[in-house]
């Protein structure tokens, strides 16, 4: 499994002109292969006068799932150039659309996969990309009166508290980096002279 992978920080739109042809590259976040086709129908009907509206997308840490289009561009010319990109820079769960309208110049093979690859770059760099890394969900369990100074201790420490529960006792859901877990353990006893209990749930995805 990805110790980590990078994504497109916000959703937005790059706009290029290369030889009289305006390109647009659409990028947004999509955690599943539905957001990403949701996302490209969302542009071409945006932009239903468009001489081509091609898109690429990455699903999953480990890329597992791509897929590119070239929207009638000549073959290998637009998708895939837009997805090697993506691949390249290791962005995930992402997709792309490059809405392009013709000026006149014909480009070339070449020329459009430079075009379409371009443009998704310069798009993740004027967008920004975040790093999500991989960790364990923790649910630390303690007593009402510690738990106001731990949740303060726990981000003074730089750990991610992710949710908190007043019940009987207070429940706080933290993540933790695997490497972590043992050392937590022992800060944990430290901080609550004790008093609080550790229980390991599954693994997730969050922002470094």
């Amino acid at each position: 499994m990805q110790e980590q992978y990078l994504t497109v920080a916000r959703e937005g739109v790059h706009e290029s002109e290369i030889n009289r042809s305006r390109f647009l590259c659409a990028l947004a976040p999509a955690a599943t292969e539905q957001e990403a086709q949701d996302f490209v129908a969302r542009v071409r009907k945006e932009h239903p006068t468009a001489t081509h509206n091609c898109f690429a997308y990455v699903i999953g840490a480990d890329a597992a799932v791509q897929k590119a289009s070239d929207d009638g561009e000549p073959g290998g010319t637009a998708g895939v150039p837009m997805l090697q990109m993506l691949l390249r820079r290791e962005i995930r769960y992402v997709a792309a659309v490059v809405t392009r309208y013709y000026g006149g110049v014909k480009l070339g093979a070449g020329g459009l996969i430079r075009a379409y690859g371009g443009v998704v770059g310069e798009a993740l760099d004027a967008l920004g990309t975040v790093t999500r890394r991989r960790y364990r969900l923790a649910t630390v369990t303690v007593d009402h009166q510690r738990a106001g100074k731990l949740q303060n201790d726990l981000r003074a420490t730089g750990r991610t508290v992710r949710d908190v529960r007043y019940d009987a006792a207070v429940r706080i859901e933290v993540g933790l980096p695997d490497a972590d877990v043992d050392a937590f353990r022992g800060w944990l006893a430290d901080a609550t002279a004790g008093t609080a209990t550790l229980e390991l749930g599954g693994e997730a995805y969050g922002e470094a």
